[in-house]
């Protein structure tokens, strides 16, 4: 009965790798991340004000819509500003959900690797022709990274306390993940 199970498994397994290399051959028009953009050439100014902030937690507004701007700013075409008039676009939105969870642990039960999840509402709006370019209204965002030695908090506002670099991290990769998504129409 075991020599079954672990043979459909394969079959299984078989049959996805199948469909992934059918996929991956098909010339789906992939390419790097950051190379191309889909945005209208007359975008030059892009406005992000801060964005909302709807969690009972401080501060990540400000570390999220600074770290959108660098994204924006580090890919060389664009002016970014903090206001969302006299641009030519605007990135707008608000965090609504922010957790902390572990995601695994040490024999001793101590939490060893942690999974934050982000849920945003966004959009990127061209101002000039008043369309929307891009929108997320439920972005889910979940990045896991390494415990801190001694770290042992599920409350964000006591985690990023005490690891001060995994929010910016987490910021980092949030913002990379959706100018990825707005540059090339994802």
């Amino acid at each position: 009965m075991m020599f079954l199970r672990i043979r459909a498994g394969l079959r299984e397994l078989a049959f996805l790798l199948s469909v992934a290399s059918l996929i991956v051959s098909s010339g789906c028009g992939y390419a790097l991340a950051g190379r191309g953009s889909f945005l209208p050439s007359y975008i030059n100014t892009i406005g992000i004000p801060v964005l909302a902030n709807i969690t009972p937690y401080e501060m990540i507004d400000q570390v999220f819509t600074e770290r959108l701007r660098s994204e924006f700013i580090g890919r060389g075409r664009y002016t970014v500003l903090p206001q969302s008039t006299g641009v030519d676009a605007v990135l707008t939105g608000e965090i609504t959900s922010l957790s902390v969870a572990p995601a695994a642990f040490t024999d001793q039960q101590q939490a060893s690797r942690y999974v934050a999840t982000i849920v945003a509402k966004l959009q990127f709006r061209d101002l000039k022709t008043n369309n929307v370019l891009w929108e997320n209204p439920a972005l889910v965002f979940r990045e896991e990274y390494d415990a801190a030695q001694g770290t042992n908090a599920l409350d964000p506002n006591a985690f990023f306390g005490q690891e001060a670099n995994a929010l910016d991290r987490v910021a980092a990769e949030f913002a990379r993940s959706v100018i990825n998504s707005i540059l090339e129409a994802f």
